[in-house]
Order: C-alpha cells, then sequence, then structure tokens
C-alpha cells in the first residue's frame, strides 16, 4: 500500500501497516510510538527475526525505505542483522548501585504505561512523573530512605490529589521493578506506607470558598446554560452538549471516530469499543452502543460531514480535543477563574459547576422523568452490580433508544423556557 500519513497517525496501539512494495516492512503502533520495523527470516536459523528501524515521523517514509534496503542487503548475503547486533552489544552487569529511580521510573513507563494507556496518558504520566522524581532521580532506587519518601511527597502537598495520584504510581512502579527482579527482593516499597491516607484534598476554593464541585445542575440552570453554550468554541459547544444529550463520559465522547457510527432502520447509533470505555479492563464489559437522539444526533450527523471516519472532535494540533483541555476552558469561563476586572472572554451564566456534573444531571434527569434503573445504568454505560451483572447479559437498546429520545425532549422543554420568558440570562 501507499504510504498515507493521516492512517498511520491514527494508526490505533497493537495494529500495524504493511507495504506490499517492501516485503516485511511495516509501521507497528504502541500507545505512544509508531515503529518501523523490519520482519525477516533469518538465513542463519530459519526464525523470523524483527529489527526496529526507526520511528516516525521522526524517520520519514523514504528513510526508512533506505534503511530497509540496507538491513534486506545485509540478510540476502547470509548476515542475520539482529544476531549480529547481539554479538556486538557489550554485557552490562546491572547492580543495585547502578539502577537509578530514573531507570526505574523508564522501565515502569516504557513496560506498563505506555502498553495500557492511550498515547495522551502516557505521555503526561510521564511528564508529571520525570518532573517530580527530579530530586532523587539519579540515587539507586534500593537505596531511598522512609524519610526520602516522606520529602518527596511532603513537597506536594499542595496539591493533595495530585500527590496521592503521583503516591500511587511510584509503589507501583516499584512494585514493577521488584516483581522484575532489578531491584532485591528486600528493598522496601516505602510509596505504599509513607502518607498513607493523608493525601486527601479538602476541596477547590471556588469564588472564595471551598466547596464539593460533584453537583447536579437544576432545570433553571439549565434553561439558562443550555441557549448559552454557543458563546463557547463550537467543538467546546458540542461536547458539552453531548453530555447532556447522551449521558457518557467526557473521556468517551472526545473520542469518537466517524467509522464508529452507523445508521440503523431507528436511526444512527453510536458503538464505542470496549477499549475505549472505563470498563476497558472489566471481563464482562463489552463494546457499549449509544442511540445518537436530538442535538446529539445533530451534531454527529454535522461532523461526520466534515471529518468522515476519523476522529470528529480535532484540533489544530491533536487528533481529537483531550478531555481536560475541556474542563480547563470550562474553568477559564466561570466568574471565579477572572482576575480582578478581567472582562475578556464571555463568562458562564452558571457557575460552580464541572463538565462531569453535565453527566450527573442527565442520570439524574433520566430517574425524574422514570426511566427504570436498569435502562439509565445502560445507557450510562455501568455495568450492573455483584450476581445480576453476572447473569443479565440484556443490552438495552430499545430501551436506550426510548429513554435517551424522552430525554432529549425533555432537554429541549428546559432550553425553550428562556426564549420565552425573553430574559438575558445572568449570571446564577
Amino acid at each position: 500500500m501507499r504510504f498515507d500519513a493521516r492512517a498511520a497517525k491514527q494508526l490505533q496501539p497493537d495494529t500495524h501497516l504493511t507495504f506490499e512494495a517492501f516485503p516485511g516492512l511495516r509501521l507497528e503502533a504502541t500507545v505512544s510510538k509508531r515503529s518501523w520495523i523490519y520482519r525477516f527470516k533469518s538465513p542463519v536459523d530459519g526464525r523470523m527475526r524483527q529489527q526496529k528501524l526507526g520511528e516516525w515521523p521522526a524517520m520519514s517514509y523514504a528513510a526508512a525505505i533506505a534503511a530497509w534496503e540496507e538491513v534486506r542487503a545485509r540478510r540476502d548475503s547470509g548476515e542475520d542483522p539482529v544476531l549480529t547486533r547481539k554479538a556486538a552489544k557489550p554485557i552490562v552487569a546491572m547492580t543495585p548501585e547502578s539502577y537509578t529511580v530514573k531507570q526505574l521510573c523508564e522501565d515502569f513507563l516504557t513496560g506498563h504505561i505506555e502498553r495500557h494507556r492511550d498515547s495522551y496518558g502516557a505521555q503526561k504520566t510521564r511528564q508529571r512523573m520525570m518532573a517530580k522524581i527530579a530530586p532523587v532521580a539519579d540515587l539507586p532506587a534500593s537505596s531511598i530512605t522512609r524519610r526520602q519518601a516522606f520529602e518527596l511527597l511532603e513537597g506536594q502537598r499542595q496539591a493533595p490529589r495530585n500527590a496521592a495520584v503521583f503516591r500511587s504510581e511510584l509503589g507501583a512502579a516499584w512494585d514493577y521493578a521488584l516483581d522484575a527482579g532489578r531491584i532485591p527482593e528486600d528493598a522496601p516499597n516505602w510509596w505504599r506506607q509513607v502518607m498513607r491516607g493523608k493525601l486527601r484534598s479538602v476541596g477547590r476554593k471556588r469564588g472564595g470558598t471551598v466547596q464539593n464541585i460533584k453537583r447536579v445542575l437544576s432545570e433553571d440552570e439549565l434553561s439558562i446554560l443550555i441557549p448559552w453554550l454557543p458563546n463557547l468554541s463550537e467543538t467546546i459547544s458540542d461536547v458539552l452538549t453531548m453530555y447532556l444529550w447522551t449521558g457518557l463520559r467526557g473521556g468517551e465522547i472526545v473520542l469518537i471516530e466517524g467509522k464508529e457510527v452507523s445508521k440503523e432502520s431507528d436511526g444512527l447509533w453510536w458503538t464505542i469499543p470496549k477499549a475505549k470505555t472505563k470498563n476497558k479492563n472489566r471481563a464482562n464489559a463489552t463494546d457499549h452502543r449509544v442511540p445518537l437522539a436530538g442535538r446529539a444526533h445533530e451534531i454527529v450527523q454535522r461532523r461526520l460531514k466534515l471529518y468522515g471516519k476519523g476522529y470528529l472532535f480535532p484540533t489544530a494540533d491533536s487528533p481529537y480535543i483531550p478531555q481536560k483541555s475541556v474542563q480547563a476552558v470550562v474553568w477559564a469561563h466561570q466568574p471565579y477563574s477572572l482576575e480582578p476586572g478581567q472582562t475578556l472572554r464571555p463568562v458562564l451564566p452558571v457557575s460552580h459547576w464541572a463538565p462531569h456534573d453535565l453527566r450527573r444531571t442527565s442520570r439524574t434527569m433520566l430517574a425524574a422523568i422514570g426511566c427504570p434503573r436498569e435502562a439509565a445504568e445502560a445507557i450510562l454505560g455501568h455495568i450492573l452490580p455483584g450476581v445480576e451483572g453476572i447473569y443479565n447479559r440484556h443490552s438495552y437498546d430499545k430501551e436506550k433508544r426510548e429513554w435517551l429520545t424522552r430525554l432529549s425532549a425533555h432537554l429541549e422543554g428546559i432550553a425553550l423556557r428562556q426564549s420565552q420568558a425573553g430574559a438575558d440570562p445572568k449570571p446564577a
């Protein structure tokens, strides 16, 4: 096949592209990399080998072909390039003194995080971990003391939630190194013990007071907010509308691709692959089917015309808008995020909410209009708990379509209130 940069960029993890004119050459994808690989049968022992040539886009298609030709010529001459490389590589004995915290974290990131998280999440985890371990990065991992662990975490306490995540990641990294035998078995994993239960957030200060941001918007608030959303960019407005009209998680909404949408007898359906859902590691989870009704249908249909089979919420520098960017934009338009006297951007008329609150609002509204619990939980993509989740395998497709259509009608009725009242939205 011919090389298509767009197809390479959208390549899913654990998949690859092959090129008929260049046998054995392939572009393989992980969550964070696109690597040029040459697969061949060894002329020495007849076994399959593979050699990495470089990474795309740092190595272009033309450069990959040149590298492929060079390695293929060596193989055709009777040499096994992989065995030659291994024979020439010096054996370096890894000792507890030479295995640093930085190397331990690097092994954890490449061996675990980058295999199990999407590229954006893996990249952010790498940036966060490598920046925060700086004070101890060059110390032997097995020499870290309880005091050093405490001081490193204590330095992060200004952001308790982030510090707790950092502590958890370091604990997992040390477990990974212990399992791999890279540090002595008796090396303590202080990250599992130090400051346990002491890194808890008391809530974010909003408008001068600390408040719990988990809440449900009232119908009066929605009657103001929904007509106001077009004041934001079209992408942000569409994503926030999708929260309300589907009840989905933001991380699922921003990852929608045109190829996942299909037209069926009762309208458009979006099938979210299990790998993109929060339940991806649950054995009894499946792909999540979502009927698109009302404004959700209109948004997806409009974006399908613009972006085809690719991601439907792209940005200038990313295949899709990160969920955190949506959260940041909502925060930036809250009245309490502005500096005194600053009026350079539209101010939300309804304050003290986060995007995920819209999902809570949809779930609460489904209950209010009479949607049965099982159907509402199926709409949100929750797995039923206990024995019920094991034995109840009903898909609820019919019920999902019925109740999301009713929810859409209910939301439209709420949105009409402001225009009928004839008043300008005022901050709440």
